[in-house]
């Protein structure tokens, strides 16, 4: 009489690396990407105020597969939002298999001359190919230029600008254009968000001053009432 004995293998299957670093060190190519930055990611919470089914982020490594981790092959857009996600805490880095392998629907990158080579060509087919975000930005220096895709049918088609020079980011639900002004007491031609009927989204302090102004101008319409009745 045969008997069948069964070997069963035990497989170790490693945890995933949880020392992974944060930052290259690199300095920002100019004041201007500094700043740039985050005014895109202040904006952000102004066009979706209230919420936390989101998390922006600004200058940091995604960690998208265990290759790209062996390899020391750390990837960071200069600005990225990522939708449908817990956004109520701060991330240093963003790790795909510890959100739920949620990648950015939205990436801008600032062109440099030292980095338009890679934003335009190899990082594009990652974003494209591996991550398939589906709204893609490249801006350089000053608005001067800004081109921008959206992913159809797996890939990347290009935007064109309307009147204005600003191109339509469906995943935003907003136009992204250059606007020329100051911020943080530099002045610049910025990228910046507007709402969809065109007008611009404000900054925290925008918004303020805006609300100040309002104000004022109640006052002076109840002053202006009460004099006409004390007439």
């Amino acid at each position: 009489m045969s008997q069948v004995i069964e070997v069963i293998e035990r497989i170790e299957v490693p945890e995933p690396p949880t020392d992974l670093p944060y930052e290259d060190g690199e300095p920002m190519e100019s004041n201007w990407h500094r700043l740039q930055i985050a005014l895109l990611v202040e904006l952000i919470h102004r066009l979706w105020p209230g919420r936390t089914d989101f998390f922006v982020g600004g200058n940091m490594f995604i960690y998208y597969s265990a290759r790209q981790v062996r390899d020391q092959d750390y990837k960071g857009p200069d600005f990225f939002v990522a939708k449908d996600v817990d956004g109520s805490y701060d991330r240093d880095s963003w790790i795909a298999w510890e959100e739920d392998l949620r990648l950015p629907d939205v990436i801008v990158e600032l062109l440099s001359p030292k980095t338009a080579s890679q934003d335009l060509g190899p990082k594009k087919r990652l974003y494209e190919r591996v991550f398939k975000t589906p709204d893609y930005f490249c801006c350089a220096k000053g608005a001067t230029s800004l081109q921008g895709w959206r992913l159809r049918e797996g890939r990347y088609a290009p935007l064109t600008p309307n009147e204005d020079g600003r191109l339509w980011s469906e995943e935003l639900q907003a136009w992204i254009g250059p606007w020329p002004g100051e911020y943080h007491g530099t002045t610049a031609t910025w990228l910046r968000f507007f709402f969809p009927d065109g007008t611009l989204v404000p900054t925290n302090a925008e918004a303020e001053r805006q609300r100040a102004e309002a104000a004022e101008a109640e006052i002076a319409r109840l002053r202006a009432e009460l004099e006409r009745l004390k007439g």
